[in-house]
């Protein structure tokens, strides 16, 4: 089966080679790679176990031991040459990447680069920043870039093997414990994938339980089955004991694993004119001949490694193709969500303007209440026309129920009752759309418009107001009109200070200002509300689009304060100037409340008679009409004609007020008007900003930046990669 296998492996190296121009791209930092690593603890045999695969001669003096992690691919090919480059960390800078890339060591021939490794391996640590000898002061001991030979040749085989640094217990002279703890997360950093088949270097001569490169093994490979064992220096074992528990390793009776364990013979300090045929020898004595001998000797342990290491490419390359795509499509998702670049002034501007755009027609739809425009609508608080609507109906339902401070009496009622007689009648029931004041309560409670956070209070609280309640009026308006006429009255002859009706109706409106500026609040709250929130919506990015907030809020709070203002002024205008209309409806009003009172009057002396068009009628004579008002003084006529000419100018007052304030200080001043706060960001207003409030506004951090530039190049090395993989 190996032959088979190997064969298979040797027939397609096209496909190993996709995997190894994918680590060249540094590809592993975002996907894992098929691939072998060699581990072991320090001084386990793993330097001379790869010279014995590569026919390298790492060296084996302290001095220069792994520092790194060392690619090593050998293939096969008619012409004899070695590549040597460094490939750069996953978190190296852009100046260190820069710079070790551009080692290279001129290596004509195979032969000529193993007679010069050691001064490779000096040249290279220099160029990684590592220090000449590890006990040396200046420099750091262990990097994270890697390494890269790749040697062709005719007579090599197809093979590539990662070596990692050997893992230490204890530091030595020249290490410390962060590079303990460095060494060990570079090691994890390798075997942890999934797609990594572990070759554990472990010396025959220790007892593998002591062995810490075995139990970091099994914390990533639970199962064991892609971790290989690989026992050296047999040589060593001379104790049946000892013996007897390699063999037990070798033949799965002691600390299985999926893979097996190989026992390989390597070259010593001493044994460099051996060849490996030559070290091989002690496997045909005992006790090892009694072992399988294809799990013996570097020969049948290259074999294996070649057959792994294509089966596991070949099985996971589906995979990794996917992976790949699915890391991109991440990337442009993440790189997305960062908006358009915005490096420079036109990109900043561009970017904004598109923006305000947006926003505008957000807000053009919202105040026309097409809601289908854009599912960003499904949120509450961006209906905007349809909370404003509700909060104008509840304050003109209220407003005529309670504006007024006491209730006025009905003149037209048969019997004299002080009743609620404003125009707010329609809503003691419902309004025309069949909801009532209770209805629109709540559904103004269900925006939460009453609910203001501290952010918001701190930002409008010099502005709105909605601590007042409304009461309800009171009914002793009779006695009230006659204090009023009493504490006003002059000599007026039959007739009654003009003042008074000016300071009647300023009482009796007393509540219009506290109620109009809830109102105005609820309004300015649902606005201040709308923007925050469509602006999250077309501007994910919270710092950015707080630095935008900060630059728009003054401009905001200036036209809520014009429209409080606007509200006031109109507030000032109908309390406190003399009451003047011309509106034919006034005298209509007050002759209709004129003839009620005297038809009222008239009503005890009537009689009834059928005799006129045969129905019952109220007959009167008309020399009582003359008399209708005789026994009445001067104070009463005078009060019943202060309470009708009040009454019907607050009816025709309260009715022109409530538009006016909708009109003005609402439609006009907040929502359609030129000094909108809606109008406050615009495309003009951007084009506007000077390039030092655009960087500050929208230019991005050093993180963003970071960011951008960091998903850029990923999802350029993985476009580089899916081009590889698809060829």
């Amino acid at each position: 089966m190996a032959n088979n296998r190997n064969t298979s492996f040797l027939s397609d190296p096209a496909l190993l080679e996709k995997v190894d121009k994918l680590r060249d791209l540094n590809i592993g930092q975002h996907v894992p790679l098929p691939q072998l690593v060699v581990v072991g603890d320090q001084s386990s045999g793993k330097s001379s176990l790869l010279e014995s695969l590569t026919g390298i001669p790492f060296p084996k003096d302290q001095s220069l031991c792994t520092r790194y992690a060392t690619q090593i691919t050998s293939r096969r090919g008619d012409v004899d040459r070695v590549d040597i480059r460094i490939i750069a960390g996953p978190h190296a800078s852009e100046e260190h990447r820069q710079h070790v890339e551009a080692f290279r060591m001129p290596t004509p021939s195979g032969l000529k680069f193993r007679q010069d490794f050691a001064n490779i391996l000096q040249k290279a640590n220099e160029k990684m920043g590592l220090r000449a000898d590890v006990s040396m002061a200046n420099g750091t001991v262990f990097s994270e870039d890697v390494l890269k030979i790749e040697v062709q040749g005719p007579d090599e085989d197809y093979l590539t093997i990662i070596d990692v640094p050997g893992i230490f217990r204890t530091t030595t002279e020249g290490t410390t414990k962060d590079d303990m703890v460095m060494v060990r997360d570079l090691v994890t950093g390798y075997i942890k994938d999934e797609r990594t088949i572990i070759l554990a270097v472990l010396p025959s001569n220790v007892d593998v339980a002591t062995q810490e490169i075995l139990e970091l093994a099994e914390d990533y490979d639970k199962d064991g089955r892609r971790t290989l064992g690989i026992l050296t220096k047999p040589d060593l074992v001379l104790e049946h004991g000892a013996q007897a528990a390699v063999c037990d390793l070798i033949q799965g009776k002691k600390r299985p694993l999926t893979l097996g364990y190989f026992l390989v013979r390597n070259r010593g300090p001493n044994l460099e004119s051996e060849d490996q045929s030559e070290l091989d020898q002690i496997f045909r004595t005992q006790p090892w001949i009694s072992l399988p001998q294809d799990r013996m000797g570097i020969p049948a342990l290259k074999e294996q490694l070649g057959s792994l290491l294509f089966e596991i490419t070949q099985r996971e390359y589906p995979k990794l193709l996917q992976d790949v795509s699915s890391q991109i499509s991440k990337c442009r998702r993440d790189l997305d969500s960062l908006g358009p670049s915005r490096q420079d002034e036109r990109e900043q501007r561009s970017f904004l303007t598109h923006i305000a755009g947006v926003f505008q027609d957000r807000a053009r739809a919202a105040l026309m209440a097409d809601y289908n425009s854009d599912s960003v609508f499904d949120q509450v608080q961006l209906r905007l026309i349809t909370h404003v609507v509700n909060i104008t109906d509840l304050f003109s339902a209220e407003f005529q129920q309670s504006a007024h401070l006491r209730h006025f009496q009905n003149p037209e009622l048969h019997e004299p009752a002080e009743e609620t007689v404003s125009s707010g009648e329609d809503f003691q029931g419902s309004n025309s759309l069949g909801l009532t004041i209770s209805n629109l309560q709540d559904l103004l409670q269900a925006t939460g418009v009453n609910d203001i956070t501290q952010e918001e209070l701190a930002e409008l609280g010099e502005i709105i107001d909605l601590s007042h309640e409304t009461t309800l009026p009171s009914d002793d308006v009779t006695s009230w009109i006659r204090d009023t006429y009493l504490n006003t009255r002059g000599m007026d002859l039959g007739t009654f200070n003009a003042n008074v009706i000016a300071t009647t109706f300023s009482e009796q409106s007393r509540k219009w200002g506290d109620m109009t500026k809830v109102y105005m609040s609820r309004v300015i709250v649902t606005i201040h509300r709308f923007i925050a929130t469509t602006l999250r919506s077309v501007f994910p990015e919270e710092q950015s689009r707080r630095h935008l907030w900060s630059s728009i809020l003054d401009g905001l709070l200036q036209r809520y304060k014009m429209a409080m203002d606007q509200a006031s002024l109109l507030i000032e205008v109908e309390r406190h100037k003399n009451p003047y209309t011309l509106n034919r409806q006034f005298a209509d009003a007050l002759s209709k409340a004129r003839g009620h009172r005297i038809t009222e009057l008239l009503r005890p002396k009537a009689r009834k008679d059928t005799r006129q068009y045969g129905e019952l009628q109220n007959m009167v004579n008309l020399d009582d009409i003359a008399k209708a008002a005789e026994g009445k003084s001067n104070m009463e006529q005078q009060q019943e004609e202060i309470h009708d000419i009040v009454r019907a100018y607050y009816q025709l007052a309260l009715d022109r007020f409530i538009d006016n304030i909708f009109q003005l200080a609402v439609d006009y001043s907040l929502l359609h008007g030129p000094d909108s706060p809606l109008k406050v960001f615009t495309q003009e207003w951007v084009i506007n900003l000077e390039p030092e409030q655009l960087e500050r506004i929208v230019g991005e951090s050093k993180v963003a930046k970071k960011r951008r530039l960091k998903l850029a190049k990923k999802i350029q090395d993985l476009s580089s990669a899916l081009k590889i993989l698809k060829i």
